[in-house]
């Protein structure tokens, strides 16, 4: 199984600098708890990865600045961080790529995986399971239950040859994210899959829908 850079997009779990949908329904303080705890569980699961060296993991953090996002990384024991920076989630994900580009030549890495930290159902299977997509495809999506996607999995052709089409003509934050990149790769002969729908924790309404 070739390995695969995993980018953990994350977000400090700052009182009332996290989850604010969430915080009108559960309060300032539980959201940080819940953004915390979602956030711990996925590095949780990548470092099981990483430990079996089946991927590489960087943490992207926004929320924090360069000196504190250092000591973050290393309480959650992450040696590789950056932080995400300005921009919409695409220019952020694309700055992402070519900040790791030279890791990814060293250590013979071809594929990038993104996920974020809003997923309490997320397992090792699911990562595992994209790496192995990634073989016969060259775009792997989760959907998400809010028209947007949990993960993405680029392949080396995309890396190498069509990059702005994951990010280009986006309207991020709005129901048909999803969609958008969809569109994008309709005139090519790229090949793309979908994981299972997963529900992204972002309001009080995603948290009873779980049960």
């Amino acid at each position: 199984m070739d390995r695969a850079l995993l980018i953990i997009m994350a977000k400090w779990h700052g009182f009332g600098r996290c989850k604010t949908r969430l915080s009108k329904d559960i309060g300032k303080s539980n959201s940080a708890k819940v953004q915390r705890v979602m956030t711990n569980h996925t590095i949780s699961v990548a470092k099981s990865l990483q430990k079996i060296k089946i991927i590489d993991i960087s943490i992207a953090i926004t929320g924090l600045g360069k000196k504190n996002c250092r000591r973050w990384s290393k309480e959650l024991g992450i040696k590789k961080f950056n932080l995400q920076g300005k921009g919409c989630l695409g220019e952020r994900m694309k700055r992402q790529i070519f900040i790791n580009k030279k890791f990814c030549t060293q250590n013979k890495i071809k594929n990038i995986i993104f996920i974020g930290t809003d997923l309490p159902d997320l397992c090792h299977l699911d990562i595992l399971n994209t790496i192995n997509e990634l073989k016969q495809n060259d775009l792997i999506l989760g959907p998400s239950n809010d028209g947007g996607y949990w993960l993405i999995g680029l392949s080396e052709r995309i890396l190498s040859k069509h990059l702005n089409l994951p990010f280009i003509k986006i309207s991020w934050s709005k129901e048909n994210v999803l969609q958008n990149t969809i569109d994008n790769f309709a005139t090519t002969d790229l090949k793309y899959k979908f994981l299972d729908k997963k529900i992204d924790i972002d309001t009080i309404i995603d948290i009873e829908n779980r049960k």
